[in-house]
């Protein structure tokens, strides 16, 4: 016998395959989707203050709609990842004070709820986005 499924001519499980790097296409998508995570995030950062609690809802609902439209533009979950991990930057180097004493966070419960609103958002869409289907029929998988 051979082969990783334990049949001959049959492929393995995908565990079994080595690890392949990206094609350019898909690895400039990923860095447009981190890109566009960040403009998400700095937008988000604007608007959660300005129009508080709708403002929040909203920032935080264009960060869920970047992150599950990456996993579903790439049909992967990196694609929800690479917006996330954008967003995430993005988000903690806004929050870091300058020299000057300013930052553009204030200290109220809106501000911590995107912070770490968007964070537990970007993990439930990175693990729950698009996961792995089969291209075929509609045929039954157990069949």
């Amino acid at each position: 016998m051979s082969g990783a499924g334990g049949r001959t001519g049959t492929p393995g499980p995908m565990l079994a395959q080595p690890l392949r790097p990206p094609t350019p296409g898909r690895a400039a998508a990923y860095v447009g989707l981190f890109l566009l995570g960040a403009v998400v995030a700095a937008a988000g950062a604007l608007v959660q203050a300005a129009w508080f609690p709708g403002g929040l809802l909203l920032a935080l609902a264009g960060a869920v709609g970047t992150f599950l439209g990456g996993a579903y533009t790439t049909r992967s979950r990196g694609g929800a990842m690479a917006p996330a991990a954008g967003w995430i930057v993005t988000v903690i180097l806004l929050t870091a004070s300058r020299p000057e004493g300013d930052f553009l966070f204030g200290a109220g419960g809106g501000s911590y709820l995107f912070l770490f609103g968007g964070m537990a958002l970007a993990v439930i869409c990175a693990t729950l986005g698009a996961g792995w289907q089969p291209r075929g029929g509609s045929a039954r998988l157990g069949k």
